[in-house]
């Protein structure tokens, strides 16, 4: 079991959901059950899962829960621009959350790449000691 908090991707993660929470204060009023909710959702989504996967045992599982993070993350790229084309959101605004968005992309990669190949030493350790 691991520390989520020491994790640097789920700082960062977090750090991205207060913003698009406050990004998405300032929607249209009808908009609160609609991308208002999803940009949230999988905002949160992205550092719940982090989070999630840090308290499972194993690295097999703490990998398929970084997976769902990432898939979240891109979710999120997504609402981010359609919240900009359709002027729920300023450039500035967007510019700063979507490099965000892709610096938490880019940690995540980084992260499943280290589990990755973690996994992969304790699957040929297990194979050469039988």
């Amino acid at each position: 079991m691991k520390d989520f908090r020491q994790l640097k991707v789920w700082g960062k993660a977090h750090e991205l959901t207060l913003g698009i929470y406050r990004a998405t204060a300032t929607f249209p009023r009808e908009e609160v059950y609609g991308i208002s909710s999803q940009m949230r959702r999988c905002s949160s989504s992205v550092a719940a899962n982090i989070a999630e996967g840090c308290g499972r045992t194993g690295n097999g599982e703490f990998h398929r829960f970084l997976n769902i993070a990432a898939g979240s993350a891109v979710e999120l790229e997504y609402f981010l621009l359609l919240a900009k084309d359709l002027h729920f959101i300023p450039g500035t605004a967007y510019g700063k959350l979507s490099e965000d968005v892709l610096e938490v992309q880019r940690m995540l990669a980084s992260l499943l790449r280290k589990v990755a190949s973690a996994r992969q030493g304790e699957s040929k350790q297990l194979t050469t000691s039988n």
